[in-house]
């Protein structure tokens, strides 16, 4: 355990540089999927922000230059959880300020998905610096047993699962 709390007291700091130098001083602008199956929703665990580097948010990820927003959410589900899906409406949007990050995010919802579920890469980083730890389902008694800080503020908004569907406009 000390081994693993030394690696990744090294490691965070380099993440976390690597964020800063990639999407620092910028405004961003990102597609994210509300993915819900069973009463659960799809996250994932991203080591950049959060207590004890854990910050769960729904898949998702910057628009490309000439991709629409609905491709976008589907290149980011293949690309983090390995996941084909349909995206449907617009659900709501969020405005992410954390310093040195700004990005206005696009939350869609997902209607259908296929595919079985895999921790996935996330391109702009190196193997060895991958900020994606775990991909999968929680429902809503596990999301609260996390901290506020240690995920996407779009919890705090909702009281249920179903809840975060029924979110709308923007939601800062």
């Amino acid at each position: 355990m000390v081994i693993f709390a030394a690696l990744k007291n090294y490691i965070l700091p380099a993440i976390n540089d690597d964020v800063k130098d990639l999407y620092g001083g910028q405004i961003r602008v990102r597609a994210c999927g509300i993915c819900v199956a069973e009463g659960k929703i799809l996250l994932v665990n991203h080591a950049m922000y959060g207590t004890d580097g854990f910050f769960w948010s729904p898949p998702g990820g910057g628009i490309i230059f000439g991709e629409t927003a609905q491709e976008a959410v589907q290149r980011e589900f293949k690309e983090e959880t390995g996941l084909e899906v349909e995206v449907g409406s617009l659900l709501f949007f969020n405005e992410h300020i954390a310093d040195p990050l700004h990005a206005i995010e696009l939350f869609f919802e997902i209607t259908s998905f296929e595919g079985a579920i895999i921790k996935g890469l996330d391109p702009e980083f190196l193997f060895q610096n991958q900020i994606i730890q775990d991909v999968r389902f929680m429902n809503w008694q596990e999301i609260s047993r996390y901290h506020a800080d240690q995920l996407h503020r779009l919890f705090s908004k909702a009281d249920s699962v179903e809840g975060i569907l029924r979110l709308n406009n923007y939601i800062n």
